[in-house]
């Protein structure tokens, strides 16, 4: 099961896993905290929360950038998960709407400053043939922590703290675990330094990777804040009581189908498996807007947890079989730039159209995008040669 699965795709998902779990324990209790304790209202959150996630997709982007110009990744792999690791916590102290945003400001450089470089040493770890599995493999530790850092605040909560700000503090141990794991237990991959230079627009990059790029923006303008889904399930008989198990039951299943999912992406094909996984997003959008009940919902949540499980690993694995060794740490800056930057007014125009249509144009409209770009990746020129070339995987 795990052949294939070098030492640091290993320790990087057991990092992921404790991240999640600490961003999780916080996460969850972030709108009441905002709203409830300090008294701001929901477009406060909003903003933070925006300026937040365009943070990140900036910093990913330049930090993409910087790791192709340098030999090795883990340190600012280090960098970025120490930074939000220490900055995370620091919401216990907050006691303003400002003094949330620069905490979680502070936690989303770091995770702009990490997400790129890791991706690269991902790809640099491991054998091309193997690469759908390691993702695959990856996000499947990830969203473990994304089903236990809620689990874990609840039961905290529940019986042995009444304050959100014990809990909040409490998070700071499994960030500092997973910190501790980079320092001892990953290993740096060494790569030729990228011959590209200058700013602008000569560190896009060029030919087949610009193309899957464009089309994955088209995707990604359709695919709004998963937010929406729970409102809808609000609107359909959902009771606030069941929404945390919802969304429980949803990252079980992103979970356990992200590593098969990308295992079949090495034998068959990844461009296949995309476009696939988006064929399931433009049918779960069109099952949203039809649904009619509560158990509709649960039905759909599950089949939408396919979706990430055939697209999350696999879309990274595919860029990184485009990209050049020394140029994949830019390759994956300009793709989480791209998912990022197009996330914001994905969001905006969904939401637009539910307030100013319906509910089920919103749906329609992100089904509809889908299916375009599915026929996009359909139509789209394969590199010329697609055979895997061989490598000898890190530790």
């Amino acid at each position: 099961m795990f052949s294939g699965i070098s030492g640091n795709v290993l320790i990087l998902g057991l990092v992921s896993l404790l991240t999640d779990v600490s961003s999780e324990m916080i996460y969850p209790l972030l709108p009441l905290f905002v709203t409830g304790v300090l008294g701001a209202g929901p477009y406060v959150l909003g903003g933070i929360e925006g300026i937040a996630e365009s943070t990140a997709a900036l910093v990913k982007l330049a930090s993409g950038i910087a790791c192709d110009r340098i030999r090795g990744r883990k340190a600012l792999v280090l960098a970025g998960y120490s930074l939000s690791s220490l900055a995370r916590p620091l919401m216990a102290l907050a006691s303003s709407p400002l003094a949330v945003l620069v905490v979680r400001f502070s936690d989303r450089i770091g995770k702009g400053v990490r997400t790129s470089p890791r991706d690269a040493l991902i790809a640099d770890s491991t054998d091309l043939a193997q690469r759908g599995k390691a993702f695959g493999f990856h996000r499947s530790l990830d969203h473990m922590g994304a089903i236990i850092g809620p689990l874990v605040a609840a039961a905290l909560m529940a019986w042995f703290v009444t304050d959100v700000r014990t809990v909040f503090w409490l998070a700071a141990f499994p960030g500092i675990l997973a910190v501790i794991l980079i320092i001892f237990k990953v290993r740096d991959r060494s790569h030729e330094a990228s011959r590209r230079t200058g700013t602008r627009l000569k560190m896009v990059p060029a030919g087949n990777i610009r193309g899957y790029l464009l089309i994955l923006l088209l995707f990604t303008l359709g695919n709004s804040s998963d937010a929406f889904l729970l409102l809808r399930a609000g609107q359909l008989g959902v009771t606030p009581a069941r929404i945390p198990l919802l969304w429980t039951f949803f990252h079980v299943v992103k979970m356990s189908s992200a590593m098969p999912f990308g295992t079949l992406s090495d034998r068959i094909g990844r461009r296949g498996v995309i476009i696939a996984g988006w064929a399931v997003y433009a049918l779960a959008y069109a099952g949203f807007a039809l649904a009619s009940s509560e158990v509709h919902i649960w039905l759909l949540f599950a089949w939408y947890g396919l979706f990430y499980g055939m697209t999350e690993g696999v879309e990274k694995a595919y860029l990184s079989d485009l990209a050049e060794p020394e140029e994949r740490g830019n390759a994956f800056g300009w793709y989480n730039f791209a998912v990022g930057i197009g996330a914001l007014p994905a969001s905006v125009l969904f939401g637009m159209i539910w307030q100013f249509a319906s509910p089920q144009a919103a749906f329609y409209f992100g089904a509809v995008l889908a299916c375009l770009a599915a026929l996009f990746l359909l139509a789209w020129t394969r590199p010329a040669s697609s055979v895997p070339k061989t490598i000898t995987p890190g530790p």
